[in-house]
């Protein structure tokens, strides 16, 4: 009787310091509005080229590409092996001539992320910003060149549609958002 009486006690007492310093030891992770900015910060960081060196497959485009305007951009249009081959070497020789401006212009855009951007490197940003913009507009000329004139109309409808159906939901957002600051007032 008397050991039963020390034994449920202490072994009820070890049961309880352990749970509690399971509890405690749990709470010195991270808050969760702190682990929440640290995972937004760390898929930012993944973001775009990022730490994995490229773009990975699936709903970026074939062979790991970006995809903006080039194979993904003319799916629903009915291009020959040869011209899907032109249009493979345009971009990746493209990519590849300008991949030094591309890091650099990460590296801008990150450095502006942290704010640690100064007067110098926001205006080398913005020139940079231009002549990717100038880069891309000349690839897609070179790819519209390898197009015939019927791709090329059902590019254009094509462009034409996705821009109706990208008003049309921004139109839905806003009237989402409407009833809301209506009712916040």
């Amino acid at each position: 009787m008397f050991l039963k009486n020390k034994f449920f006690p202490a072994l009820t007492l070890a049961f309880a310091v352990g749970t509690f310093s399971t509890y405690a030891s749990a709470q010195t992770a991270p808050a969760p509005s702190q682990q929440d900015g640290v995972q937004k910060q760390e898929k930012r960081d993944g973001r775009g080229f990022g730490k994995r060196g490229g773009f990975g497959k699936g709903m970026r485009g074939e062979k790991g590409m970006r995809g903006g305007f080039e194979m993904r951009g003319l799916r629903g249009i009915n291009l020959t092996d040869a011209q899907k081959e032109q249009i493979r070497t345009i971009m990746e020789t493209n990519r590849t001539a300008n991949q030094a401006s591309h890091e650099e212009f990460r590296t801008l855009a990150q450095a502006k992320r942290g704010g640690t951007l100064t007067a110098e490197q926001q205006e080398r940003l913005r020139v940079l910003r231009e002549q990717m913009k100038q880069n891309a507009e000349a690839s897609k000329a070179q790819v519209l060149a390898v197009l015939t004139a019927e791709q090329r109309a059902q590019l254009e409808q094509q462009t034409q549609e996705m821009e109706k159906r990208r008003q049309e939901r921004r139109q839905m957002k806003q009237n989402r958002q409407a009833p809301d600051a209506s009712q916040e007032n």
